[in-house]
């Protein structure tokens, strides 16, 4: 368990909460699922879910406004957050925005700030319905989304089975090149521009995310926001099990010579990158041999790739390319550690 998990335990255990699955009086209450998922649930009434969740985005920890293009901070903003909704499976309805700017950013950073924003809720399909706004330091941002789903239809990390089969959408590890071309060449990177968009523009997997669950596909998923080692492992834990990865079957990042250069001859693994590098904010999901057929008629599988198997036990193993086994330690991103 690292810093940041060890943080939230210490919380729930000292605030009241509901952790987990549905508890009596609390569901009576309307709060359906707690503290331990993606996004909590709250009965809407009739026969859906709200799903809300919530995520900061602190300059100096997430970002660095002097040299990320201010567009890009409130796109990427509005996108991580809602991105817990599409590993709910929810449609995303609504959001909360808590801004706390310095004098010197209220101006045309602030504008470029909320264009960049402005374009994540069109392309998301938000609107926003409130907030706060306060002086600080330095850009805090705090969001709260807000989705729906189908009562009974959200998907949550606990239901993964051994011989599920394990899946990831996209491909891992290009948001760690961006965040490394971003650190050797600044905002201003010319014809590497393509390469930096999925750390400053990640795309949300809101439909998919959806499909998955109104199809009954997925018996877990959650988003890989810390890096899929950490998040395979929160997922395993939440649900019991153990996991096998195939090393060649995970879909990793392509470094092209002209990140190579820029990024003067330092050496980038790949493999690692999808493995620890976090922030891609794609789906990893678990889904029974019985759904295969399901999930093959989803819209979006062609950019999905089976890389493992759920496993009785505990703890993540990656088979490399010769058979052998190692244990995959979460290595992925802890805001404390």
């Amino acid at each position: 368990m690292n810093q940041e998990a060890q943080l939230i335990e210490r919380i729930a255990k000292a605030v009241p909460s509901l952790r987990g699955a549905r508890g009596g009086a609390e569901a009576r209450r309307g709060l359906r699922l707690g503290i331990g998922d993606d996004a909590a649930l709250l009965a809407k009434g009739g026969r859906g879910d709200w799903v809300l969740s919530c995520d900061a985005f602190v300059d100096g920890i997430h970002f660095r406004a002097k040299s990320y293009p201010p567009d890009s901070v409130g796109y990427k903003a509005l996108a991580r957050a809602t991105s817990d909704l599409a590993a709910m499976g929810a449609e995303a309805r609504f959001f909360l925005l808590t801004l706390g700017l310095p004098t010197g950013l209220r101006g045309a950073w602030l504008d470029r700030f909320l264009r960049g924003m402005r374009r994540a809720a069109r392309e998301l399909g938000m609107r926003l319905a409130g907030g706060d706004t306060t002086r600080s330091d330095k850009v805090s941002i705090s969001i709260t989304v807000i989705g729906e789903i189908g009562r009974e239809l959200a998907v949550r990390r606990s239901g993964a089975r051994s011989g599920d089969l394990i899946y990831v959408s996209g491909r891992l590890g290009r948001a760690a090149l961006g965040l490394a071309l971003m650190a050797a060449r600044g905002p201003a990177a010319g014809l590497l521009a393509p390469l930096l968009k999925p750390h400053l523009y990640p795309q949300i997997r809101i439909e998919l995310g959806n499909c998955l669950a109104r199809r009954c596909v997925a018996s877990a998923m959650m988003d890989i926001s810390d890096g899929l080692s950490t998040d395979l492992a929160r997922l395993c834990r939440a649900s019991g099990v153990g996991a096998r990865l195939a090393a060649e079957r995970i879909p990793c990042v392509r470094i092209p010579p002209a990140a190579t250069r820029a990024l003067r001859g330092k050496r980038l693994n790949p493999l690692r990158m999808a493995l620890h590098g976090g922030e891609d904010y794609e789906l990893l999901f678990t889904v029974p041999r019985r759904s295969l057929k399901r999930l093959r008629s989803v819209r979006e599988f062609r950019n999905c790739t089976a890389i493992g198997e759920i496993v009785r036990g505990g703890g993540t193993t990656l088979i490399d390319e010769k058979g052998r086994a190692t244990p995959l330690e979460p290595l992925g991103w802890d805001p404390f550690s």
